[in-house]
Formats: structure tokens, C-alpha cells, sequence
């Protein structure tokens, strides 16, 4: 990775930018921006600021913020840094189950990430006594509500840490300006069945901040 131009890191909210933003402690190396809820959004936003900065400005770009957690990868609380970014509901339903537009033959529901630095940040994350998973990170339009699509989608994706609305919709952005990308969520909720009295959003968040002091840190 170039040591040129920022990083720029995208959230949803504000909320998790001002999360990011505490744990980045104005390193100017960063540039922290809302991108908006849904990967539509989060595409059209992370596209239209790469487009205005243009070549150079940038050397990586980040979707951060809080999502769900499969069972047995991703506890609450904890963290997961993304080995790959996966559209999860890009695709068609059939009669023999859901078919991804890499099975469709319309292109690809996946896009890679920095792999090198997604390995060394989780290692960082580790050492520093945050619950960290390594692994694929889903994006879905609408987040899941159930049990058995819980079961169904880490079915279908092995390894399937979180999923969360925005992740494909910046990496895609990300992968049409020519700039690596990755992924880093902070768990709030098991995926599954909506509980919010189980929600632990504030705990999130702190990871989050958390997350990003360390992030700091692996950037070089």
C-alpha cells in the first residue's frame, strides 16, 4: 500500500463517525465521513468523494462501524475485521435455493480486501485485548430477522462473521477507484431474531473507538 494520500474512512452514522473520530485522535492521516444507511447510499456517497478528490488523494478506504455477529464467530462486544466483503442478497431465489450472481453469471457478490493488512490489523486488535474475528463480512439490504436465515446465510458463506448495510456498497466504490479496502465492525447483536433489549449499541461503539485508536497504530 502507498504511503500517499489519506485514509478514507466511511460510516453510517454519526454516531460511528464520532466513535472513529475519538479513536483516531486527529491523526490527519484519516478522513472521516458519513456515508449513509444501505449500500446504495454508501456506494453513491463513497463514489461521489473519490470522484471529487481524485487519483492520489486517497491510498485506501475503510467501511467502519457497528453490525450483528454470527453465533460462535462474532460474540457482542467484540470486533471483526473483514477477509472479504460479500453482497449476501445479490442474487435470485430459485427452487433450489438462493443463487448469487456469481452463480447467475452476472458478475461477482464478492470483493477482496487487503488481506496483508486485514491480518495485521486483526493481530494488532488481538494483542491489545480486543476480541477480535477474522473473516467475511456481509452486506444486506435488509439485516436478518430470523433464526433460520441466521442458519441459512452462515450455510451459504462459510465463516460468516457479521453483517452489516453499507460494507459492499464502499468496497465497490473503493474497487472502481482503483484503491484496496477493507472492513472493521464493532458486534452490537447477535444475528437473528430482532431483540433490542439485547442490543449493546454503547458497548459497540466503544469497541469501535477502541478499534480505531489501534488502527492507528498498524497504519503505516
Amino acid at each position: 500500500m502507498s504511503e500517499n494520500g489519506k485514509i478514507l474512512v466511511m460510516t453510517a452514522v454519526a454516531v460511528e463517525r464520532d466513535a472513529v473520530l475519538r479513536g483516531l485522535s486527529g491523526d490527519d492521516r484519516f478522513e472521516v465521513l458519513e456515508a449513509g444507511v444501505g449500500p446504495v447510499e454508501a456506494a453513491v456517497s463513497a463514489a461521489t468523494v473519490l470522484a471529487q478528490a481524485g487519483p492520489g488523494a486517497y491510498r485506501l478506504v475503510i467501511s467502519a462501524g457497528i453490525a450483528g455477529g454470527f453465533k460462535e464467530r462474532a460474540e457482542v462486544g467484540s470486533l471483526v475485521v473483514s477477509d472479504a466483503i460479500i453482497a449476501a442478497d445479490l442474487g435470485a431465489e430459485t427452487p433450489e435455493g438462493f443463487h448469487s450472481v456469481d452463480k447467475l453469471g452476472f458478475g461477482s457478490a464478492r470483493i477482496d480486501v487487503d488481506v496483508e493488512l486485514a491480518g495485521r490489523l486483526a493481530a494488532a486488535l488481538q494483542a491489545a485485548g480486543l476480541q477480535t474475528a477474522l473473516g467475511p463480512v456481509l452486506t444486506l439490504s435488509t439485516v436478518t430477522g430470523s433464526a433460520e436465515t441466521a442458519v441459512e446465510l452462515a450455510a451459504r458463506i462459510p465463516g460468516a462473521a457479521a453483517e452489516a448495510m453499507e460494507g459492499f456498497g464502499v468496497a465497490a466504490a473503493a474497487r472502481r477507484a482503483g484503491l484496496p479496502v477493507l472492513e472493521l465492525r464493532a458486534i452490537s447483536n447477535p444475528v437473528g431474531p430482532r431483540d433490542r433489549s439485547a442490543w449493546r449499541i454503547k458497548d459497540a461503539l466503544q469497541a469501535l473507538e477502541a478499534a480505531n485508536s489501534v488502527l492507528r497504530e498498524v497504519i503505516v
